[in-house]
């Protein structure tokens, strides 16, 4: 095996860090609170759980002093969540029942969770705020503002990149493949301008895909970008122009982004506002991905650089082995 770059031996050490993390790979389970004004009233209420459970400390919404839960649906699994609907009625004045109450969730922190929390009112009115550990409620205003969405879906699609070992480490493969310079810089922009097409057209409903055989196919790319990693060919499509392989693939993670996105939901009144940020949210998180392995390897490199031949093969191995693994799983997912 030819091992071209010395950011391999960092490389290394990083990747076995991320073992513990890596041996389940997130695909967005999202935490959902919609709350939508009936005619009546009253609140149609989704509650949206991952259906595995970090914690035995259960997620629970914490309704206002003014409001009661006045009928509850049996839970049902979709997708990888689990879906509650209720009714909520809220006494108070019509305009008023919510606006200027709080609304929260209790467990965040046990669970290192975030809630997107949508409220739509009869009068048009559309709120969406990301509740955290370190911000687990949310006053509802008199409206919302687009520097809230902007904020909020940023922030949402930094939160997925960041909990989606499987994107960061097929962009850990790609800084392997071609180092940094302006070999990094196209490479990573034809990931960027893939998988943006693909979360662009799905979010906006022109069409549909499987999840489970997506999920399959992104595990594969993490699997087929670490057998060109062994390659001893340098003149390979791969090694030449690795920003077709970035772009193609990037299509596919592009649908595990919008799969994201649509399962959280979107404000119907600041759609493409709400798209934009999520998509550089992402962009942000990635890229800051990049720089602290870049950062480390500076930092270190002359300290590893005695175990630099033993360390170089690693990250391929860990690669290869995890991405089979999720393969593997997946695979099964597919056939079921």
């Amino acid at each position: 095996m030819i091992i071209r770059y010395p950011l391999f031996t960092l490389c290394a050490l990083l990747l076995l860090t991320l073992i513990p993390a890596a041996a389940q790979a997130h695909r967005f389970a999202p935490t959902l609170l919609q709350l939508t004004e009936l005619e009546s009233g009253d609140y149609n209420v989704v509650w949206k759980t991952p259906a595995q459970s970090s914690s035995p400390i259960p997620l629970a919404p914490v309704w206002p002093d003014n409001c009661r839960v006045r009928s509850t649906s049996p839970t049902q699994p979709e997708g990888t969540g689990l879906v509650t609907t209720l009714q909520l009625a809220c006494s108070g004045d019509e305009r008023a029942r919510l606006v200027g109450q709080r609304l929260a969730v209790d467990g965040l922190a046990a669970n290192q969770a975030s809630v997107m929390l949508m409220l739509n009112l009869q009068d048009g009115r559309q709120y969406q705020q990301v509740l955290t550990a370190e911000q687990p409620s949310f006053a509802v205003p008199e409206a919302p503002s687009a520097a809230r969405v902007m904020g909020e879906y940023s922030l949402l699609g930094m939160d997925h990149i960041w909990r989606g070992i499987d994107h960061l480490l097929f962009v850990f493969g790609l800084l392997l493949l071609v180092g940094g310079g302006k070999r990094l810089l196209w490479t990573i922009t034809a990931f960027t301008v893939g998988h943006s097409i693909t979360l662009s057209l799905v979010t906006l409903g022109f069409f549909n895909y499987p999840v489970a055989l997506v999920e399959f196919t992104i595990a594969l790319s993490i699997f087929w970008l670490a057998l060109a990693l062994t390659s001893h060919n340098q003149q390979s499509l791969s090694r030449r122009h690795p920003w077709w392989l970035a772009g193609g693939f990037g299509l596919l993670h592009g649908m595990g982004f919008a799969g994201a996105l649509a399962a959280t939901g979107l404000p119907e009144g600041n759609l493409p506002l709400a798209l934009l940020f999520f998509n550089l949210g992402i962009e942000a998180g990635q890229i800051t991905f990049i720089l602290v392995v870049l950062l480390l390897w500076w930092l270190l490199r002359r300290a590893v650089d005695p175990w630099r031949s033993r360390l170089e093969p690693v990250p391929v191995y860990l690669l290869g082995g995890l991405s089979a693994m999720w393969c593997i799983e997946r695979g099964l997912e597919v056939l079921a």
